[in-house]
């Protein structure tokens, strides 16, 4: 039952099959034969022959990426996808954005759905949300399926404004064997990884069970403690038969210390720092930049069990899942909030054990005497200090202060935590009509989850010396959770004439949404279903082989999102779902010598809904209930071309290029952004050009991609350089040495030129740094 890719008129090349059974580690006599037998010509995967913009990832864009490397960064060099993140590992969730066709997943939006074997990644924000790495080793990816725009009907994820990423995991071989590979690079990275493959377990029952270490440090002060484990499992039972059962278990514990935004002046005066200090000075109001108090701890346990059967004429696929998220994110904010009024009898939040519940914030205390009595700052004194965030008050400068006052600050956690529950029924009846396929499909998904989030605040023990803190927190600001309910259903129906394969379907979103605040008893409740949604589309198959034109037209929806109601200072009376009017038109051509495709779209993107965030250039402010609001920032009209070339001029060697380019633009807008402006952070131009080189055992790539020049903010005043940043690889793949099945050897480094850029943009004023030349080396054997 099972296929790696859709059939009809997708290209699946010899080397494309092998490549998928390299990734699922072959270590029978077949594979092997498979596998010398491959050439370089029809490498790419082209998009499946459908009415919208898709496309997939190939060998080539695995190779330009260590095995240290998310999963997400495998996408970006596809047409209209731009992946960003705080270092070449990506192991920063905060700093990590994708963007397609000017729909962002950032810190401010979340307008790209994401797919794990085609089930919910369950939303894609930093507060509890988890991205693909959380689920997937890059080790065990086989592919990666873009669908730009319209997108597949069925794709579920009520945050696909802008299209779906479906990251699909590599398949169990037939035959035993172990995988095991080292990878060793600059900033302290290694990760090690095995893979068993267990062969026939049970009858026509094939498995593989994984296990992976990673560690590395950030590449500016070279003191962050970035660590992540990941066990992961899956089964298969009659992969040939009639009746297929896949099960897939997936572990991931990450613990990830945070790069900083930076604004546009900060950049161009020093773009090698990013404000953060790696040395802990005694002096809290400096101290809030500490790398290592800027941190991301995450726990993800994901499965799922699914069905793929026929009953008749009809093929059901349905699958039950489950995912469990839990986690915090770290600051230093350099004081002590008061929330108790002591009188003169110094403060009770100095006291381990002392914890309040609820409230709000009566001042702040930012030194005191021996006695624990808060302590005012000299008068007439002024601050010294110049750093961060241009410069402190006197209340924050110990020289303003007698000799023997104590510094008191604070470590404030945010904890997440999610329990999610939903099963997926897919059915597929194809009869005739005539003489003519017609293809009836029609889906449900349903998903229960409750998410739940509190803050509390703990006294650092000694600012003085270090930024451990008293694990008994002093005050626990806020504690609600978010129960949230989701249906979507969806009919499809295709019909396959001789030269125009039509389309036409309907998709239902029903999404309620509650929070319950556990110290007011507080509820509040959003009801964020869809209009009926409206999807269509052709592809015609001209006269030239290989030539087809399609066309798509879909309504998308984002359903409103917990986090709305999360934040205190959202007005929920003037929150409006995001809705999309996504329409393709394109061109498809494929043949011995050449790929190539060619894409059209207009967007009409309503009712944005953008996070503004109470941190900024100037600071941040921590007491924020749950840091800042959402707001519907207007209309947003996108459109622009996709187009992608992969050339063989001979069996060895291929030619990739694609280019975008991209106009959006603000439609209206309700928080004083000008109709007209560009929407800040959207790739305008973007080109990628890959010479790949293939022999016998050996190969070698050099991949480029520029990006043209982009928006730091929505008043389009501050205009971020264009830039290009080459990767190379080189390696050697050896079939059999001595006992070995197999092993290999991959030299990559990105960056290759050590380009300096300004690459994610968050918040309207500010990005993330670009991460400079990191080589990396893996080493793989197969037993």
């Amino acid at each position: 039952m099972k296929t790696l890719y859709s059939t009809g008129s997708t290209k699946i090349s010899m080397l494309a099959m092998a490549v998928a059974a390299a990734l699922s580690a072959p270590t029978s006599a077949e594979d092997d034969q498979a596998k010398a037998d491959q050439q370089i010509e029809e490498i790419m995967v082209v998009g499946k022959s459908v009415s919208y913009a898709n496309n997939a990832t190939s060998e080539e864009m695995f190779k330009q990426q260590s095995s240290m490397t998310s999963a997400m960064a495998m996408i970006d060099n596809l047409p209209g996808v731009l992946i960003n993140e705080g270092d070449t590992f990506g192991s920063d969730d905060w700093s990590t954005t994708v963007s397609i066709r000017g729909f962002q997943l950032s810190l401010d939006e979340q307008q790209v759905g994401i797919t794990i074997d085609g089930i919910s990644n369950g939303n894609s924000n930093y507060g509890g949300g988890a991205k693909a790495n959380r689920y997937i080793d890059t080790e065990n990816l086989m592919a990666v399926e873009v669908s730009q725009g319209t997108a597949d009907i069925g794709s579920r994820s009520n945050e696909a404004l802008g299209g779906t990423l479906n990251f699909t995991t590599i398949d169990p071989s037939a035959e035993q064997g172990i995988i095991a590979s080292v990878s060793l690079a600059n900033f302290d990275a290694q990760k090690y990884y095995m893979r068993i493959e267990t062969g026939e377990v049970m009858d026509d029952t094939y498995g593989w069970l994984s296990y992976s270490n990673s560690s590395n440090s950030d590449w500016i002060t070279g003191t962050a403690e970035n660590t992540r484990d990941h066990f992961a499992a899956k089964f298969v039972k009659g992969m040939d038969s009639d009746l297929e059962i896949t099960a897939y278990l997936s572990y991931d514990d990450v613990h990830e210390d945070n790069y900083q935004r930076v604004s546009l002046e900060s950049f161009k005066q020093n773009p090698e720092s990013d404000g953060l200090t790696g040395e802990w000075t005694g002096i809290p109001y400096i101290d809030q930049v500490y790398r290592r108090g800027w941190s991301t701890l995450r726990e993800n346990l994901f499965g799922y069990i699914e069905v793929d059967t026929m009953f008749g004429e009809v093929e059901v696929t349905a699958n039950a899942y489950f995912h469990k998220n839990e986690g915090r994110g770290d600051w230093v904010p350099p004081y002590i909030v008061d929330v108790n009024q002591d009188g003169a009898n110094g403060h009770s939040e100095l006291v381990s054990g002392t914890t309040y519940q609820g409230g709000s914030s009566l001042g702040k205390i930012y030194f005191v005497d021996a006695d624990g009595k808060s302590l005012q700052p000299m008068k007439g004194c002024e601050s010294s200090i110049t750093f961060p965030y241009g410069g402190a008050d006197a209340e924050y400068d110990p020289n303003c202060y007698e000799a023997t006052a104590r510094p008191v600050g604070s470590y404030r956690n945010s904890h997440y935590e999610k329990d999610r529950f939903g099963i997926n029924a897919d059915l597929t009846w194809e009869t005739k009509i005539g003489d003519y396929n017609n293809i009836l499909r029609g889906g449900i998904w349903y998903e229960d989850y409750e998410r739940s989030e509190y803050r509390d605040w703990h006294k650092i023990i000694d600012s003085k010396s270090n930024f451990d803190f008293d694990h008994n927190p002093y005050w626990i600001q806020y504690d609600r959770t978010y129960p949230v309910e989701t249906t979507m259903l969806y009919l499809e129906d295709s019909l396959e004439m001789d030269t125009v394969t039509l389309r036409a379907g309907v998709k239902k979103y029903l999404v309620d949404l509650d929070s319950h605040d556990k110290f007011t008893s507080t509820n509040k409740s959003v009801n964020s279903d869809s209009d009926t949604l409206l999807s269509a589309g052709a592809v015609w198959y001209t006269p030239v082989d290989g030539l087809e034109v399609f066309a798509g037209y879909a309504e998308n929806f984002a359903a409103i999102k917990d986090q709305v109601l999360e934040a205190d200072a959202s007005a929920l009376g003037n929150i409006e779902p995001e809705t999309a009017e996504n329409m393709d038109f394109g061109i498809r051509y494929d043949n011995s010598d050449f790929d190539a495709s060619v894409t059209l779209y207009s967007i009409d993107f309503e009712n944005r809904l953008t996070f503004v965030a109470p941190e900024s250039a100037s600071g941040n402010d921590y007491l924020v209930g749950t840091s800042g609001q959402y707001i519907n920032t207007g209309g947003i009209e996108s459109s622009g071309v996709e187009a992608s070339l992969t050339y063989y001029p001979t069996q060895s060697l291929s030619v990739y290029m694609s280019y975008t380019s991209n106009d959006s633009e603000y439609t209206d807008g309700t928080v004083d952004i000008k109709a007209g402006n560009t929407v800040f952070g959207s790739v305008e131009d973007m080109a990628v050009l890959s010479l790949d080189w293939q022999s016998e055992i050996y190969s070698a790539g050099l991949s480029t991609k520029w990006i043209g020049e982009r928006w730091m903010d929505s008043d389009n005043t501050q205009r971020i350089d264009a830039y290009a940043v080459s990767d190379m690889y080189i390696a050697v793949d050896l079939e059999e040495v001595g006992a070995l099945k197999g092993a290999s050897i991959r030299l990559t480094v990105n960056n290759l030129f050590d380009k300096s850029y300004i690459g994610s943009v968050a918040g309207g004023w500010g990005g993330w740094i670009g991460a400079p030349r990191t080589a990396a080396i893996n080493f793989q054997t197969r037993f």
